[in-house]
């Protein structure tokens, strides 16, 4: 989504700081990390914490991107299923990535913890909703599978689903008490700023146009500065804005919608998600459900709210919401904002090393801020201190993906598609 944040709610309700300045001179540094998302922000606060001189610059804003558009899910893993990841790249390589990731959640609620960071956090777990039978026996499968891996998992009847969420629109869930709820915007500009406490040098509004090594040194040029460094990490992700010299876009990005109430009374929410899970569903046009600490019912699914589809979108919220929710029926959305999601073919993250000393991170397929937050902060360690093996998979020297255009065009077309004609089919 290239569009303003008016109706973004994150944008309106965080309360960090904001006071960034622009890059306004030449500058030399250990470590160059482009981009002040998740991933960026937590490497530049784990590198200037291990005593790096550290310079992090953004486009637009701290959090512009899907960092500041996500749903707030800390969710300890990828989307894929165990069996899934250790099929497509090995049982050890497949074990490593799941094990980094499960601890995904513990990192970002102790650095909520140690720096004091304001963003809603709520480590009440999260809920994976069974929209039908067959997606309760997905749930059944995925249930089999986290516990062989450790995972301490719920697997919840259709009753205690009512009683989690308020909504007998559901079949069953799947419970992970070791995951929780941020305000996402609010979490990426608390590791921003601690970043800075720690040292860190950050610049807003500081877009790199052109980036290259002399056989010594990395030098980004942004706006007629210049920027020096020993190490780079390129943490664009899906935002990434054609920068001269850096590697193509291989990725297709996805479009995910939010729509958010106002607040609720104490008596709508008496019944609803009483225990603050947050909440996706196993569709295969997937949706999202959770409460803001305003009261707000906030319902997202795949689909750009900000492209042509936008009032079919509109229209699936107003639907899904009294599917949820009947008494809840005709409640106006005071919020609607989309964000795009970098997906991978086999939803799988990458680390790309594309020159000396520098490391490309994206594809987390709709899972950025633990897997973000434990990247970053991994990918500091291996450029800084040699730590390769500490990365949650391996570095590759090339990756790409084909037919990216149409393929983005055919998830936003199938988005539509199903959130115009596809009935939505209640709970026998």
């Amino acid at each position: 989504m290239t569009s303003d944040h008016a109706d973004n709610l994150w944008r309106q309700s965080h309360r960090a700081d904001t006071d960034v300045p622009a890059l306004s001179g030449d500058i030399q540094t250990d470590l160059l990390v482009i981009g002040g998302g998740f991933t960026g922000c937590s490497a530049a606060l784990e590198a200037a914490q291990s005593g790096a001189d550290v310079i992090l610059l953004e486009a637009r804003t701290i959090g512009h991107g899907g960092s500041g558009r996500n749903v707030g899910l800390v969710n300890a893993g990828l989307w894929l299923p165990p069996d899934e990841i250790t099929k497509k790249i090995g049982q050890t390589a497949g074990m490593r990535l799941i094990d980094a990731l499960a601890v995904g959640p513990d990192l970002v609620f102790r650095l909520v913890q140690e720096h004091g960071i304001d963003c809603d956090a709520t480590r009440n777990g999260t809920l994976h909703l069974a929209h039908s039978a067959s997606g309760l026996r997905s749930l059944q499968s995925r249930f089999r599978q986290g516990n062989r891996t450790g995972a301490p998992l719920q697997l919840l009847d259709a009753e205690e689903t009512v009683r989690r969420t308020g909504s007998r629109a559901f079949h069953g869930a799947l419970f992970d008490p070791r995951a929780g709820t941020v305000q996402p915007l609010a979490y990426c500009r608390g590791l921003a700023q601690a970043a800075r406490d720690a040292g860190a040098k950050l610049f807003e509004n500081s877009g790199v146009e052109a980036i290259a090594h002399d056989g010594a040194l990395w030098t980004a040029q942004v706006h007629g500065h210049r920027v020096r460094a020993k190490h780079l990490i390129l943490a664009t992700n899906a935002y990434a804005d054609g920068i001269s010299g850096a590697p193509t876009r291989e990725f297709v990005p996805v479009h995910f919608s939010q729509f958010a109430t106002a607040p609720l009374t104490q008596e709508q929410l008496r019944d609803i998600l009483p225990g603050g899970e947050g909440c996706w569903d196993t569709d295969l046009v997937m949706s999202s459900l959770r409460i803001d600490r305003e009261g707000r019912l906030i319902i997202g699914g795949v689909g750009n709210v900000a492209g042509l589809g936008a009032a079919i979108h509109r229209k699936w919220a107003d639907r899904k919401l009294a599917q949820f929710y009947p008494e809840l029926a005709g409640t106006p959305f005071r919020h609607a904002w989309s964000g795009a999601i970098a997906m991978t073919s086999d939803h799988l993250p990458k680390v790309l090393s594309f020159g000396p000393n520098a490391l490309s991170i994206f594809g987390y397929s709709g899972r950025g801020i633990g897997p973000g937050t434990v990247f970053g902060k991994r990918a500091a360690r291996a450029l800084l201190f040699g730590e390769d093996s500490g990365l949650p998979v391996q570095i590759s020297e090339r990756y790409s993906e084909g037919l990216k255009a149409p393929r983005a065009a055919y998830y936003e077309l199938g988005a539509v598609m199903s959130h115009a004609i596809r009935p939505i089919l209640k709970k026998s």
